[in-house]
């Protein structure tokens, strides 16, 4: 229900008269069943939009802080991420990690739609970055089909380093599944999740038109933080 409110009375229709969402090949979610839908991640605004112009509702994986505030800002923030379809888990170890990754199975095995940055953290250019591997354990163990989504505009509506939003076109680009059923089996085999890893990110570039790096984008942004330390 509060998603539906969120989505429907409050935020959906505000950011559709300010940016104009268009969505392009919908048909390609599935009407029912488990499905991961992996897209770039250059914004904030990506967590919102996506969701907005899918036809079912769309769960991700949101850090546990998001949920863990006190007194009316930690209520409204708790009221605010559920509203948008956000789940908590605690991303701050090596175990947790593996328990996102079950979270995650889990919630495909209960027939949801799951949202994936495969970059694991907002581009800090506008260009996209090497994947992480958990995308691909989670498809492995899950048999959930893999949906490429190209998120365009949303950088220009929430600049990298703003805060505010501005009104923008915004495109939200949705391909064809991608079929990894010739590694059924191989969870946990690490070359063949960085090849599917691989493949879900080269099939964001064709789709967003963006610079690929070979490189993690928390790697970039640590080292961006480290310069930014030195400087002051």
């Amino acid at each position: 229900m509060l998603y539906w409110v969120m989505k429907h009375l409050l935020l959906g229709p505000l950011m559709k008269l300010f940016c104009r969402p268009r969505v392009d090949g919908v048909e390609h979610i599935p009407e029912s069943g488990g499905a991961i839908l992996v897209s770039n991640h250059l914004a904030v605004a990506d967590s919102f939009f996506m969701p907005l112009m899918m036809p079912r509702r769309v769960t991700f994986l949101a850090k546990r802080e998001y949920f863990t505030g006190t007194g009316i800002k930690g209520r409204f923030k708790r009221y605010f991420f559920s509203g948008v379809g956000q789940v908590p888990i605690d991303r701050s170890s090596g175990a947790a990690a593996q328990a996102a990754l079950d979270t995650g199975v889990r919630l495909l095995s209960e027939g949801k739609l799951l949202g994936v940055y495969p970059e694991g953290t907002r581009s800090p250019d506008g260009r996209l970055y090497k994947g992480k591997t958990g995308v691909a354990r989670m498809a492995l163990e899950s048999g959930a089909p893999v949906i490429p989504i190209a998120m365009i505009g949303t950088d220009r509506v929430n600049p990298i380093g703003s805060k505010m939003w501005w009104p923008h076109k915004v495109v939200v680009r949705v391909g064809p599944p991608l079929d990894f059923s010739r590694y059924e089996g191989m969870a946990g085999d690490r070359f063949v999740e960085r090849s599917i890893t691989d493949e879900i990110v080269y099939a964001l570039m064709e789709m967003s038109g963006q610079e690929y790096v070979d490189v993690y984008a928390s790697k970039v942004k640590d080292e961006q933080s480290a310069d930014g330390a030195k400087a002051g």
